[in-house]
């Protein structure tokens, strides 16, 4: 009778053992061919305090086709619409450790214009995502005022 039993309880714990292997295996198969990799479900946001829109953004790798101009260090492309109310002078955006636009530009009210950010020698893009924060300075034209506009790029690199 005990015989019995220990068969039982034995048959019981091989058939999950199995089973459990199987279901490891096929989730380590999974991950090996990377259908489990978060890279490929990142989201792609580019988001400002308002007033101003973060309408596209793109950041390419170091001498990428695509970019404006040398790009030996990579490049942050962003498109921004002024939707404050009011014309904006000297407007600079600089993201993470990639530098800034360069000299200030103006925004009219509702205009958007394209922002090319080279990065510097010291902190070439390299990677598959890219997450870091996005300054845009800028002065009020008719007051003269000076405000700063803090918001986040995150995206996959091309």
């Amino acid at each position: 009778m005990m015989k019995r039993k220990s068969q039982a309880a034995m048959e019981f714990l091989m058939t999950y053992g199995w089973a459990i292997l199987v279901v490891l295996v096929a989730v380590g198969a999974l991950a090996y061919f990377g259908v489990l990799s978060p890279d490929k479900f990142l989201p792609a946001k580019c988001t400002l305090q308002s007033g101003l829109a973060c309408l596209d953004h793109r950041v390419l790798l170091p001498n990428s086709a695509a970019c404006s101009g040398g790009c030996a260090n990579g490049e942050v492309q962003l498109v921004i619409q002024n939707s404050l109310g009011f014309d904006l002078s000297s407007v600079v955006v600089r993201t993470g450790d990639c530098g800034d636009s360069g000299a200030g530009t103006t925004l009219t009210n509702g205009e958007k214009k394209t922002f090319y950010i080279d990065c510097i020698a010291a902190n070439p893009i390299s990677g598959s995502k890219y997450n870091e924060q996005l300054n845009i300075t800028y002065t009020v034209a008719e007051t003269g005022l000076s405000h700063n506009n803090v918001g986040q790029v995150t995206t996959r690199i091309e």
